[in-house]
Parts: structure tokens; C-alpha cells; sequence
């Protein structure tokens, strides 16, 4: 890590002026082409949106090729403001189809491609890793879906999906002569399962984790997680040549993050605080729902000790607003979940456009 933080501590996102950019300005100088990045876009949880936090999405730079792990709101502008080149960006992975992991995703072809690309440099195919749709949750009785036809489309639904409803915009261009189809610089993969048992009642059984992708530079390896009804659900790990880094996604804590995380270098982990939603007297299935599928703050120090990884980074803040939980606020309660699970390493508080190098 680029900041002057000692190893074994825990720190804020305010205490690492090194690491953490605030504005434009000072995010123009672009990742280095050599080594392994970590870049926080967006550290928010959930849909709602925030003036001081975007949304969830974060960047691997692997020797200068760039990973966007999941897509929230946000993502493409602060992709930019982290001084990352478009011309890098090589590749994109969905934990999962919740709307704030995925809502700027189409946004990077739409926006970045096609008759655009003489402005963004983004002039290739990318391929995209995500879930397929979980077809056992159409058998589920007594629900009224929205669009029943097709209640649960996957990646590859999502993407023709997005295509047809921009459908306008890209055939306005085609008409002048400068149009190219969004989707067609999409090559998506829907990641097929293993043969773990899981169900949509037994969402994150113990398991093995199983490859997903490996090119010359690294291999991205992936394991389910339990995160409500949403199935199936990811956390990846990616291995490169300076150490390995794991991005949780949503969950709720399982056994199954540790074995993923085992001896990671970092450990990119959600977080949330079940206390808050209560005190807002919030109805009760959002509190339910927050509490059964999202991990206390609490937990953190725990998993870290039980995956040994060397550095934790807390994201996905729920609730998302500073002004509701401090960025310090954050920091006490992961030291005191530290201190009591006796884990050795470092706990960062994440914030946007945070970076750090990986080794």
C-alpha cells in the first residue's frame, strides 16, 4: 500500500491522504502500468444515493489491464476520476443482479463505445463473468411477479435486455452512419455452477472454490455466498503476481469467505450496521432483510482471523450516508471486533477512490 500506515493497524479512509483522492484534480495521474492496484469507485450498500458516496463498484489493475468488480451507481464517472484509462479496461465480474451492483453496467458500452470511442478509447470486445438465472425461483408458488414471463433474467438477459431498451439511441446513430450496437462489445459469460447441491433454499452450501477465468496474468477463482433470495450470489478471489486479492460481495456471513480468503493478501469485505436500520422505524421486512443478509461490522475482525488474510478493506457501507455512520465510527467498531477475535492484521476503512498496491 502506497500510504504511510504501519502494518497491523487499522485505519481510516481520512488518515490515508496518500492513498485516497477527493476530487478530479487529484486523481488525473492514471494507475501505474506495472504491479497490482486495488481502486475503491464506489463504497456505498444499497440503491438509495448519496451526494458523499457512490455507489459499489471497485477496479483491479493487473500490469495495467483493469477489472471493475460490480457496476453500482456511479461507476463509469468514477472509473474516470480514478485517472483509469478506458483503453485498460479488460474485463467485468457481477457478484450478483441486485440493481446497485449493476446499474451503471450497461452504461460502460452505452456510453463508452461504439460512436464514442474516439473520446474514451473503449475499442474492444469486453468480457463480462455474472450469474445465469436461477431457474428454480420461477417454480416458487404464491408470489406475484413483475414481468412473469421473465422474472429472473441473468447476465446475458440483462445485457439484451439493456440493448433493446436503448434500442433508440443506438439505431438514431445508425441512421447517420456512426451507430454500433452497444451489446456488441459485450462478450458475456454466465458462470456455471458446480455440482455444490445448492438450491434456492440452501443458497451457499460449504464448498470448494471453483475457477471462473485464468489468462496469462492471473486467475480469478469464485465460491458462492448466502445473500437472501438472490441466487446464485459470488465472491471472487483474483490471484495475480503480486499477492491475491478477494472482493466478498453481498453476504451474510458464511464459512464459505474464509476458505475463499484463505491467506489473501486483502480481503475486500461488506459491512453493515443492523442497529441503525433498526432505530430509523423502518417497516419490518427491511429490517429483517437487512439484518439476515448483509455481515455486522462486528464479525470483521473474525473473519479476518479465520481466513488469515494479511489486510481487510471494509466497503458496501450500509447505511451508505456519512452523515448517518462516520468513516471513524466505522474504525471503532472494526477494532473492537478486531480485538476481540485476536486478528493480527490490517483493517482499512474504505472510501471512493481510495487505492492502494497489492503485494
Amino acid at each position: 500500500m502506497t500510504g504511510a500506515i504501519a502494518a497491523g493497524t487499522l485505519a481510516t479512509g481520512s488518515a490515508q491522504a496518500t492513498t485516497s483522492a477527493t476530487s478530479a484534480s487529484s486523481t488525473a495521474a492514471a494507475v501505474s502500468d506495472k504491479g497490482t492496484h486495488l481502486v475503491l469507485l464506489g463504497t456505498a450498500g444499497g440503491p438509495p444515493p448519496f451526494a458523499d458516496r457512490m455507489g459499489i463498484s471497485s477496479a483491479l489493475v493487473v500490469n495495467g489491464k483493469t477489472y471493475v468488480i460490480d457496476c453500482g451507481r456511479g461507476a463509469v464517472t468514477q472509473f474516470v476520476r480514478a485517472g483509469l484509462d478506458m483503453r485498460s479496461l479488460s474485463g467485468i465480474f457481477l457478484t450478483h443482479l441486485h440493481a446497485d451492483h449493476t446499474v451503471d453496467y450497461f452504461a460502460f458500452p452505452l456510453l463508452c463505445g461504439g460512436v464514442f470511442q474516439p473520446f474514451t478509447g473503449f475499442s474492444k470486445v469486453l468480457d463480462v463473468y455474472g450469474p445465469g438465472s436461477p431457474g428454480e425461483l420461477h417454480s416458487i408458488s404464491g408470489k406475484s411477479w413483475f414481468n412473469p414471463s421473465n422474472p429472473f433474467p441473468g447476465t446475458a438477459g440483462l445485457t439484451r435486455l439493456a440493448a433493446e431498451a436503448w434500442a433508440y439511441s443506438t439505431n438514431a446513430f445508425t441512421a447517420e452512419g456512426i451507430g454500433v450496437p452497444p451489446s456488441d462489445l459485450l462478450n458475456v459469460h454466465e458462470i456455471a455452477l458446480p455440482d455444490t447441491g445448492a438450491t434456492v433454499t440452501d443458497t451457499a452450501p460449504s464448498m470448494s472454490p471453483f475457477t471462473v477465468m485464468e489468462n496469462d496474468e492471473m486467475k480469478v477463482t469464485a465460491i458462492l455466498v448466502p445473500h437472501g433470495a438472490v441466487f446464485p450470489a459470488f465472491a471472487y478471489r483474483f490471484e495475480t503476481p503480486d499477492g491475491s486479492v478477494v472482493f466478498s460481495g453481498d453476504t451474510a456471513p458464511t464459512a464459505n469467505i474464509p476458505v475463499l480468503a484463505k491467506h489473501a493478501s486483502v480481503l475486500v469485505h461488506e459491512v453493515i450496521d443492523t442497529t441503525w436500520f433498526q432505530e430509523q422505524g423502518l417497516p419490518a421486512p427491511i429490517v429483517t432483510h437487512m439484518q439476515d443478509v448483509h455481515t455486522p461490522v462486528s464479525e470483521i475482525g473474525r473473519i479476518g482471523a479465520e481466513s488469515g488474510a494479511r489486510k481487510m478493506v471494509l466497503t458496501h457501507f450500509s447505511p451508505g450516508d456519512p452523515q448517518a455512520r462516520s468513516e471513524q465510527w466505522w474504525a471503532r467498531q472494526a477494532r473492537v471486533g478486531k480485538k476481540a477475535a485476536g486478528y493480527r492484521g490490517e483493517i482499512v476503512v474504505g472510501r471512493d477512490l481510495l487505492r492502494m498496491r497489492v503485494r
